[in-house]
């Protein structure tokens, strides 16, 4: 256990963080085993559908490489739990690991927002919004979030984050109470950063749903498939960023006395530990619906001899290739989606065009 400490001294309480030591020490080892060879594989596919002028590809890179620069500063915060919770390097780096941590969930939740208002478009209004779906306009969007996140981020170099317990170890992103410059930038977090993405993405995956519901050429089946994907989508979402929005609002609210912090420590950080998994949930759900990658994904972790899917599940990923790929063909969806039906070759995304 240690102290927490203000800037106005020692607080009388005391917090154990011997979830440091086990459980995040665990889940962040298997997050880098395989988020980082997962999002690089996944960055080459992005990177194949930027190459056939697919606005797609330009989220799916953004996406991908917040991941990975979130990724590159695990060994430090593991450095940081092995040692009992002490930072030992410069209070620069304790700051630029912290803004990694904090903002690469606002970055995924902005460019998954992205995707699902993309989506909508390319469904729904296939043959509107053309300048919209456009690589300059998907680029011009991806700089608008990142510029907005660094900004958020900055307001944490310009505070301390690094104190002395009475061990004279250094803690680095331990703020308990919560000061009060950190209350503004959490109702920030919460509402405009979570809650309002939040409803772009049900509301546009509801009418993806519903012109899919909608479409003759799509059978039942392959129906049940698009749910299925868009409804871990959804789940993944809420479960990977919900909890720790909820806690984070909990602790703005309520947080005033040491009882309450002690009672709170595991849950909040056990949710923000939940955040971590969106990295690897990234590449399985935006990039290897693509055949070309699923292919050799099953490659990497199969037998070399199973390689072939079946016929109905070449089908399904005609399907949903048609919806990540819809609107840049200029055709009605019904068309294209009889047309790759009726296909007795395999659809692959990377190889698709109209």
């Amino acid at each position: 256990c240690w102290f927490i400490m203000l800037e106005e001294g020692i607080m009388n309480c005391t917090v154990s963080h011997e979830i440091h030591q086990y459980l995040f020490c665990f889940v962040y080892i298997f997050v880098l085993l395989v988020g980082v060879p997962s999002n690089l594989y996944a960055l080459y596919h992005a990177a194949l559908q930027l190459k056939q002028k697919n606005e797609l590809g330009v989220y799916l890179i953004n996406l991908t490489v917040s991941d990975l620069l979130y990724l590159a500063s695990l060994p430090l915060w593991l450095q940081y739990f092995f040692q009992d919770d002490d930072w030992r390097h410069r209070e620069w780096l304790c700051q630029l690991c912290g803004f990694l941590l904090y903002e690469n969930i606002y970055i995924s939740i902005g460019f998954l927002c992205c995707i699902s208002l993309d989506r909508y478009l390319a469904v729904v209004h296939p043959l509107r919004f053309t300048s919209l779906r456009s690589v300059s306009a998907a680029c011009l969007f991806s700089a608008i979030i990142w510029l907005k996140e660094v900004a958020v981020g900055v307001v944490f170099f310009r505070h301390k984050e690094l104190s002395k317990n009475p061990n004279n170890q250094s803690v680095c992103f331990e703020h308990y109470p919560m000061q009060p410059w950190e209350y503004p930038i959490n109702y920030y977090r919460v509402t405009i950063g979570f809650m309002f993405p939040l409803a772009i993405l049900l509301i546009s995956y509801l009418c993806v749903l519903r012109a899919v519901g909608q479409s003759a050429g799509t059978q039942p089946d392959q129906k049940t498939r698009i749910r299925q994907l868009v409804s871990s989508t959804i789940l993944i979402f809420l479960i990977c960023f919900s909890p720790y929005h909820v806690f984070l609002l909990v602790r703005t609210v309520l947080e005033r006395d040491c009882n309450f912090i002690t009672g709170i420590f595991n849950y909040y950080h056990l949710a923000l530990l939940l955040t971590s998994l969106n990295c690897v949930a990234d590449p399985a759900l935006y990039c290897f619906v693509s055949e070309s990658a699923r292919r050799g994904f099953s490659r990497a972790i199969f037998r070399p001899g199973n390689r072939v899917l079946s016929s109905m599940e070449d089908q399904i990923v005609a399907i949903v290739v048609s919806l990540h790929r819809f609107g840049s063909c200029g055709m009605p969806k019904g068309r294209l989606i009889i047309g790759l039906k009726r296909s007795n070759k395999p659809c692959d995304v990377d190889q698709h065009s109209c």
